[in-house]
């Protein structure tokens, strides 16, 4: 199966993503963490920097229980609004 390339936004959202995980795993080891999730280390740490920027929904749902996070948290951070580049260009021409 051949996969798509990332848009700029989902590679935005999983820096995003990445960012909230590390922020709430604070001084817990990236291992204990892991392990608690029942997901290796290395997917966390690839997680967390960006690499895996889609991860699997049941992923991020076992991480964001050992960490004390609620799924609409984790949403709420990773699906900000993007700026809309069109319409900020035409209000910056009209004024």
């Amino acid at each position: 199966m051949v996969r798509l390339p990332l848009t700029p936004a989902e590679l935005e959202r999983g820096q995003r993503l990445g960012a909230l995980l590390r922020r709430a795993r604070g001084e817990r080891s990236i291992l204990d963490t892991a392990l608690d999730a029942r997901v290796s280390p290395e997917t966390l740490r690839k997680i967390e920097t960006g690499r895996v920027a889609t991860p699997a929904f049941s992923t991020i749902a076992a991480i964001a229980e050992v960490l004390g996070l609620s799924l609409d948290e984790v949403w709420a951070e990773i699906s900000q609004p993007e700026l809309d580049v069109e319409s900020t260009s035409t209000s910056r021409n009209t004024a």
